[in-house]
């Protein structure tokens, strides 16, 4: 996996990242990503919170169609819960991308993030489009400057390209910090791919990838307003592969866009795996896990590397799921610290010093499991959303 490159390494696109104005910071806050064909599918995937922001809502209507030439993205304004204005903004943000572009807004996706409540300044969102056409290139550092301009609180830009040795590629690019939970999971991300794959082939595989990669990231159970993962195909390469392959190749690379944002978490100080297994379904196992992630006991004993296990207990048996407490077990990192309902090995052998933490819990009732992603609730990432706005 290269995260030296993203979406300008498949053939058949052009991005840019450039400073509008939007950010007082004067960073890189406005992003542009087009699609230079021949072919223009597209695919998304967007957040299940019932409070949508309005590029949401207009990248809802736009993906109907399976289809898009761009998508424009800024940082430092979210565009959520402002109202008939804000779904106004972002239509003629669409509009003007169509402009400089010589296309339809129907092929323009809008994405947006950063703070909840507040209209975008839009003289400088209009300007900055201008200023993105004029910088498109395709090359590897405007894939990286589209990669910086949607960060928020991230610490660094995240991107990921893999090669099939058939001749055609995935590439993609995601923010994401905090405010990170499965349903859709997580943020803003854009994949490119030069295959030639149709728009249902598309939709089919980026649904399948992304119940295995982000819905599977739990950092502390907030479900954005702004989520959306992004996919557009060039067809460039000339080559159409076989959907299981095209599949596996986009799980890949949307699973390092995931581990890359595990891994920059806010404040995080532990990345943690939590796997649930022998439940009566994968879904069952997916509950508990999202629980145990969730649970703001289990995180803070594992910020302070300690190995308790009875937190864990305690939280997966909130999950309304079958459960006969005299068949669990739960293994800290190699230990057996919880053996069929009762204490296993000494929990102080659980070695917890380390960066990365792995939690496996057996239910012993079927086959069912799943595995998923979480960090610790450190000091750091209480101070950092303590005065997120202010």
């Amino acid at each position: 996996m290269d995260r030296d490159k993203g979406v300008t390494a498949p053939a058949g696109f052009t991005a840019a990242g450039i400073a509008a104005g939007i950010k007082d910071s004067g960073n890189l806050d406005l992003a542009l990503v087009v699609n230079e064909g021949p072919n223009d599918s597209a695919a998304a995937v967007f957040t299940t919170n019932k409070v949508k922001a309005a590029p949401v809502l207009w990248s809802q209507q736009v993906l109907k169609e399976g289809r898009l030439r761009a998508v424009v993205l800024n940082s430092g304004g979210a565009n959520a819960c402002t109202g008939p204005e804000g779904f106004q903004d972002t239509h003629a943000t669409a509009e003007k991308v169509a402009d400089v572009l010589e296309c339809g807004a129907i092929e323009v996706a809008v994405c947006s993030t950063g703070l909840i409540g507040e209209r975008l300044p839009m003289d400088a969102v209009l300007s900055g489009v201008d200023a993105a056409k004029a910088a498109l290139k395709s090359d590897t550092q405007a894939g990286l400057n589209a990669a910086t301009a949607v960060m928020t609180t991230d610490s660094r830009p995240k991107q990921s390209w893999k090669a099939h040795e058939q001749g055609w590629s995935i590439g993609g690019f995601v923010k994401g910090a905090g405010m990170l939970a499965p349903n859709l999971a997580t943020m803003l991300a854009v994949i490119t791919t030069d295959a030639d794959v149709d728009k249902g082939t598309l939709d089919a595989a980026l649904r399948k990838a992304t119940a295995k990669t982000f819905d599977c990231l739990d950092v502390d159970g907030g479900t954005s307003t702004n989520d959306t993962v992004l996919a557009m195909a060039s067809g460039a390469s000339g080559i159409k592969p076989g959907a299981d392959e095209f599949v596996a190749l986009l799980t890949e690379v949307c699973w390092d866009l995931v581990r890359q944002l595990q891994g920059d978490a806010e404040g995080v100080t532990k990345e943690i795996f939590v796997t649930v297994q022998g439940t009566r379904s994968d879904q069952d196992a997916m509950v508990v896990g999202r629980i145990i992630a969730e649970d703001n006991l289990v995180k803070t004993a594992l910020f302070g590397s300690d190995p308790n296990w009875g937190r864990i207990a305690m939280a997966l048996g909130r999950a309304p799921v079958d459960i006969d407490p005299d068949l669990l077990s739960i293994v800290i990192n190699g230990i057996r610290v919880m053996d069929k309902g009762t204490r296993g090995e000494d929990r102080a052998g659980a070695d917890l010093s380390g960066r990365e933490v792995t939690i496996v819990v057996d239910f012993g009732l079927g086959d069912g499991a799943a595995t998923i992603l979480t960090t610790d609730l450190s000091h750091a990432y209480v101070e950092e959303n303590s005065a997120y706005s202010s």
